[in-house]
């Protein structure tokens, strides 16, 4: 059974006035919802957060109740909770900084999609969320991907969510960030990684090390990529024996690219021994192995990003 879940609120005033007691990149800028995973046995709520009347309230919009703190006090009470039980979470999302389809002459990057569903899904369950990319500063992205017909709800969001697209403009400069300083990392898709991330050694490094310190990670469509030069801890491929999905054979014909990626990738995870499966073009298939969390494609990068929340939620 899941743990119970609630939000913490704060206005920009309260932000303001509390800004002494608490750290704030613990505060979700944009919506002031902070998620709060409480452990499954509950103990040590009731003297951790005050739940009096007039400090509960419901959460129309979530469906769910969440703690309003007025004054200082409570608020230092909730800071040393959150710290107690480790129930903040912090997310590093790699995009890739290629921006060459081969030889074709044409534009790739990372694919809009694949970065916004999964975002809005981390970020709306409180999720800090940290971008990078092996160049820093503003990925590429897939011209593709912007099409009229490649959008859904999630692009609509993101191109209206100015934090979101700094984020992205401003990304950090991989070998800036350490696993250490997140619970887990989602890497989006788009051609572009099979050129760099696949090959990419801080890349490379950093999947082992989240993966050999028991962290989540995630990867959909062509970011699967960045596994094939990854290793376990005794020198195997990481994906060796391991169920695993990703842009299928049939996809990469279907949109005539089958002999301009330098690598296929079904074809690349069978060679290293992994279980690779795949299911309908373009429909949402995702495969979880352990820590290990796959998605075949575009539509499938909302299903892979919950996979990686439930297990950061449940590994806290």
């Amino acid at each position: 059974m899941s743990a119970p879940h609630f939000y913490f609120v704060a206005s920009d005033n309260e932000k303001d006035r509390f800004k002494n007691i608490l750290d704030p990149s613990l505060w979700h800028t944009k919506s002031f919802l902070r998620l709060l995973k409480l452990p499954a046995d509950n103990k040590g709520f009731k003297n951790t957060i005050c739940r009096s009347p007039q400090c509960m309230m419901t959460c129309i919009k979530f469906k769910k109740r969440f703690t309003f703190c007025t004054n200082t006090k409570q608020s230092t009470q909730i800071y040393f909770f959150i710290k107690k039980y480790n129930v903040y979470m912090k997310i590093l999302m790699i995009l890739t900084s290629h921006s060459e389809l081969g030889d074709t002459g044409e534009k790739t990057g990372f694919w809009v999609e694949e970065f916004a569903a999964p975002y809005y899904v981390l970020a709306d369950a409180g999720a800090e969320i940290v971008v990078a990319s092996p160049a820093g500063g503003q990925p590429p992205v897939d011209p593709k991907s912007e099409a009229a017909d490649a959008q859904t709800p999630a692009t609509k969001r993101f191109y209206e969510d100015f934090e979101a697209i700094e984020k992205v403009a401003h990304s950090k400069k991989l070998t800036d960030v350490k696993e250490m300083d997140y619970d887990a990392v989602f890497y989006p898709g788009g051609h572009g990684p099979l050129w760099d991330l696949a090959n990419d050694a801080t890349s490379i490094q950093l999947i082992e090390d989240f993966y050999k310190n028991k962290k989540p990670i995630a990867f959909v469509c062509h970011a699967p990529a960045a596994l094939v030069k990854v290793k376990d801890e005794n020198g195997e491929p990481l994906v060796k024996g391991k169920s695993v999905t990703g842009f299928s054979n049939a996809e990469e014909e279907a949109v005539q690219l089958t002999k301009v990626v330098p690598f296929l990738i079904e074809d690349e995870f069978t060679n290293l021994g992994a279980t690779y499966s795949c299911g309908p073009n373009w429909g949402v298939y995702t495969k979880q192995d352990g820590l290990l969390i796959t998605g075949q494609n575009p539509a499938s990068s909302e299903a892979a990003a919950k996979l990686l929340l439930a297990a950061v939620t449940n590994k806290n």
